[in-house]
């Protein structure tokens, strides 16, 4: 058909008596966007990508091919399955244990340690300000021998990747998997390990930073330059676009600031000195997967296609290999409700197909019962079992990137880079990531977003089935798993221990060297390597810093 014939055809049906008639009814919407408010035509033909000028070969490529539209591995998940993870840890460091045996024993192939939030916050388990926090949301790791019991008869080099989602005190977390890998006397170089790292995204979203964006940026940036120089195959940076989604950010915002963040690591790692192709293959990127199916999917191609177009155009790299970013999707923790929890799992479901569809490399799905509670094992391996069917049973791992080519899914590429390198350009405007945290310019966008957003759900023009459409009024029957309300105590015993056991003078000899190396400028983690040996704790480690480079309070708070 010409081009001549599918105007005509699109007038048509444009103007048709059906459409007529559904509007004059009021049965039509007016428009159809997006959550992002991208406009959704009817219907979509080659007209739509010969009129946004869409190149084959510039634009989509092949998989594992500059730049990366279509996937970051040759292979697809012929060679692979994405990695079927699940975010998990509570209580103490004994309770986290089995809770990743379970994991493993089940059929996940890696490990993710969910933290409590004041390990988070670089607190000990008895600092005032944790109580009632210790256990609850993650698992509470003090020192090394916390570690070294939540990995009590797990190698190192067992799971295909292990993943620490920590901010403030990653540096540490990473000095103590350095320290626990001599001790289990396994070679790094087997060991996958990814390390969240973003600290910059914690002062627009999430709030779990300790020190200014300054000294936490460069704090950042010793974990990226040491693995860089030490520990080439782990993963010292996950730029996380899933917590500014979950703080009510559209999909637009979610790719464009994490480039921002990531583009402020980029730039102060190459300034001292730092190979990026090196440090370029070992970064990823945490994003989120909602339930705008196609928009989410056009989303992750257009993460990995302008991460390598920008790296390429600002840091002239010449290898194009070394720009393929890796996805780490996540199904949407804020999707879930409440009302009706078992429709959840089909929300996750969905979420997961358009995370693999997306071409992850890997997936961490939701629990149903989250929006109550820790997941029980129950619900936990369910969502396990959601990856699992997708993988053997859909086919969808049969062929790389099924959905490419579709007309409406290149157009909302398109449309989501355009829009997205706007974004971008006002951000450098604005004098880049870090000025426009510290003016609160992302902020600020991502709440004007959460409102509309609301206000739409509020209004019924976004369906929420279960909640503004198709309610109940039962009270949900689902079994709530409650941590060990006497975790928080053996926790607090068990650090009292490791206190009189350890060699006090080799603690405080240590930390005088962290001290050293945060007033000198050179890179903290070796000295925060030796003090992790020597069971000096996080809140001992994050205190020694917070001396020198102060601690971060919000303007107004």
């Amino acid at each position: 058909m010409s081009e001549q014939q599918i105007a005509k055809q699109l007038s048509l049906w444009e103007q048709g008596p059906m459409e007529r008639e559904l509007q004059a009814r009021g049965e039509r919407k007016e428009s159809f966007a997006t959550p992002s408010g991208i406009e959704v035509k009817r219907l979509y033909t080659p007209l739509d990508l010969e009129q946004a000028g869409q190149d084959y070969n510039r634009d989509l490529g092949y998989p594992g091919q500059f730049p990366f539209t279509r996937g970051k591995d040759p292979l697809g998940y012929r060679a692979n399955h994405w990695l079927f993870m699940q975010y998990a840890g509570f209580g103490d460091a004994a309770e986290a244990n089995k809770r990743y045996r379970y994991l493993l024993a089940h059929g996940g192939t890696g490990i993710s340690i969910a933290l409590d939030l004041p390990t988070q916050l670089g607190l000990d388990s008895d600092d005032p300000l944790a109580d009632g926090e210790v256990g609850r949301i993650g698992v509470a790791l003090d020192s090394l021998q916390d570690l070294e019991t939540v990995f009590d008869g797990i190698p190192l080099d067992q799971p295909r990747q292990i993943s620490l989602v920590a901010n403030a005190m990653s540096s540490v977390g990473l000095a103590m998997f350095v320290a626990l890998a001599k001790k289990q006397g396994v070679d790094p170089a087997k060991i996958t390990l990814r390390i969240q790292n973003d600290i910059l995204k914690e002062f627009i979203s999430r709030g779990t930073y300790i020190y200014p964006p300054g000294p936490s940026l460069r704090l950042s940036c010793d974990l990226i330059e040491y693995c860089a120089r030490n520990h080439p195959n782990w993963l010292p940076l996950t730029l996380c676009g899933y917590h500014l989604r979950e703080a009510g950010s559209d999909a637009v915002q979610e790719v464009a600031i994490s480039l921002a963040d990531g583009l402020a690591y980029l730039d102060e790692v190459a300034e001292r000195g730092v190979d990026l192709e090196k440090v370029l293959p070992q970064l990823s990127a945490f994003m989120s997967v909602n339930m705008n199916f196609m928009e989410e999917i056009a989303k992750f191609r257009v993460m990995r296609r302008l991460w390598a177009r920008l790296a390429k155009e600002r840091y002239g790299v010449k290898d194009p290999d070394k720009l393929g970013l890796a996805l780490v999707n996540f199904t949407a923790g804020s999707s879930l409700t409440a009302q009706q929890p078992m429709n959840n799992v089909v929300r996750v479901a969905i979420e997961c197909l358009a995370g693999v569809l997306g071409g992850c490399q890997s997936l961490f799905p939701c629990s149903y019962d989250e929006a109550f509670c820790t997941p029980t094992e129950e619900s936990v391996k369910l969502a396990l079992r959601t990856q699992q069917i997708i993988a053997h049973e859909s086919g969808l791992a049969d062929t790389i990137d099924p959905l490419g080519g579709s007309y409406f899914l290149e157009s909302l590429t398109e449309q989501i880079e355009a829009k997205v390198r706007e974004l971008l350009d006002e951000t450098e405007k604005q004098g880049g990531a870090v000025k426009c945290i510290e003016n609160q310019w992302f902020r600020r966008q991502i709440d004007e977003s959460a409102y509309e957003w609301q206000k739409k759900v509020d209004a019924g023009e976004q369906v929420v089935v279960g909640v503004n459409a198709f309610t109940e009024d039962v009270e949900p029957a689902i079994e709530i798993f409650r941590p060990p309300v006497e975790a928080q105590q053996r926790q607090i015993n068990k650090l009292k221990t490791l206190r009189a056991s350890r060699d006090p003078d080799l603690v405080e000899a240590a930390l005088n060297k962290v001290a050293a190396a945060a007033r000198e400028g050179s890179n903290t983690i070796p000295a925060m390597v030796e003090a992790v040996e020597a069971y000096a704790t996080i809140g001992e480690i994050c205190g020694t810093m917070a001396q020198v480079f102060g601690l971060y309070r919000e303007s107004g708070l």
